[in-house]
């Protein structure tokens, strides 16, 4: 019994040390400068998204979530453009109202829509100021959310949208 006792003792420190070694080193393996070698990255600078869509307030609803969300979810802080070590740009090329679940109506009448959904699509650029370079590009990031067409609003489907945008950009 000692034996088993002492071996089962020797694994649970060995356990302890690898969780606190992992422990240690977590908090800085994710960095915004991941697959990029860019060190010191710490500030960054958001500039309004350009609007190719008849909706207007998209260009509003855009920077608004960009601003409350990318800097936290990269570790950086904001900051003016001209001091900034990264500037995101971007442009809100298409925003569509999709039906992608619906009912055929009966003779004579139009289909029941189910569900709706919001489809946008943008163009987002992450520069290097210090040397101009580009650190990530997407010409074509699609962005979806769903919304129920009795229940719910557009709203609901283009928060789910805006909020799919960040996941993407942060995700790379």
């Amino acid at each position: 019994v000692p034996a088993r006792h002492l071996a089962a003792v020797k694994a649970s420190i060995f356990r302890r040390l690898i969780l606190g070694a992992l422990l240690l080193v977590a908090p800085g393996c994710y960095s915004f400068q991941a697959g990029t070698g860019l060190t010191g990255v710490q500030t960054m600078a958001i500039l309004p998204f350009d609007n190719s869509t008849s909706r207007l307030e998209l260009t509003q609803d855009v920077q608004d979530i960009l601003l409350r969300q990318l800097p936290g979810s990269l570790g950086l802080r904001l900051a003016g453009e001209e001091v900034a070590d990264v500037v995101v740009r971007g442009e809100i090329t298409s925003y569509d109202l999709v039906a992608p679940n619906y009912r055929p109506g009966a003779q004579g009448r139009g289909a029941e829509v189910l569900q709706r959904q919001v489809v946008l699509t943008v163009a987002v650029e992450i520069l290097n100021m210090r040397d101009r370079t580009v650190l990530w590009r997407s010409n074509g990031l699609r962005a979806q959310g769903e919304y129920l067409e009795a229940s719910e609003t557009e709203d609901i489907g283009k928060a789910e949208a805006l909020d799919q945008m960040i996941e993407q950009i942060v995700d790379g």
